[in-house]
């Protein structure tokens, strides 16, 4: 039999870590459940691992990482109205496709907030960044203003987790497709309003235009 590389058994047993969340919290989430979720022993484990604490920063960074790539995913909307869209969707469609991905990313937060303060910040404060900087850099091309943009990384995020934990507390697959459609009209309700009061300057396309 072919030896696996400890990089794919690392990424076996953070995914597997995802699943034991998910499931038994973090308080459940043993490193004997751990293993037997992907199909290893627990030696392989501590052979991949220093500790149970090492194998969860992974899976933190997995999570930081996987929001990271469904907003960069978003960047080549023309509008901000778009690209606002395609970052919500994107983010309740993560947690719809793997109900196990939300459940383990709420739980991870409240541990990294219990264990290690501002850490518990860290993943919000990265996706909100690169929210800002997707969205900035559609904006300069459309023309609006900054002081719009900086208000969206929060609205999007409180929808999200609102359809998170809604989905999470009912499972219902049927009504969340509704749901999506449902929060998505919301955010484009109050986007449109605040983009027409809050656009101050011409497109920049179009003035890149009149100079020609």
């Amino acid at each position: 039999m072919a030896r696996i590389p400890v990089a794919q058994r690392r990424r076996d047993f953070i995914d597997a870590a995802v699943e034991v969340i998910a499931s038994n919290g973090i308080d459940g989430a043993t490193t004997r459940r751990i293993a037997e979720q992907a199909k290893a022993n627990v030696a392989m484990l501590h052979y991949c691992y220093d500790s149970k604490e090492d194998l969860f920063a992974d899976v933190y960074e997995f999570v930081a990482g996987r929001f990271h790539e469904v907003i960069e995913q978003s960047d080549p909307h023309s509008t901000v109205l778009e690209t606002s869209q395609a970052i919500l969707r994107g983010v309740m469609e993560c947690y719809y496709d793997s109900p196990s991905f939300g459940a383990t990313t709420l739980e991870l937060i409240n541990w990294a907030r219990r264990q290690h303060g501002d850490r518990g910040i860290a993943v919000y404060d990265r996706a909100m960044q690169v929210a800002l900087e997707v969205l900035r850099r559609v904006a300069d091309e459309e023309g609006v203003s900054t002081d719009v943009i900086d208000e969206i990384p929060y609205v999007v995020g409180a929808l999200s987790d609102g359809f998170a934990i809604n989905f999470l507390t009912y499972g219902d697959r049927a009504a969340a497709q509704a749901q999506m459609d449902l929060t998505a009209a919301v955010l484009e309700s109050w986007l449109s309003v605040r983009l027409a009061a809050g656009t101050s300057k011409a497109p920049a396309r179009r003035r890149r235009t009149a100079r020609a």
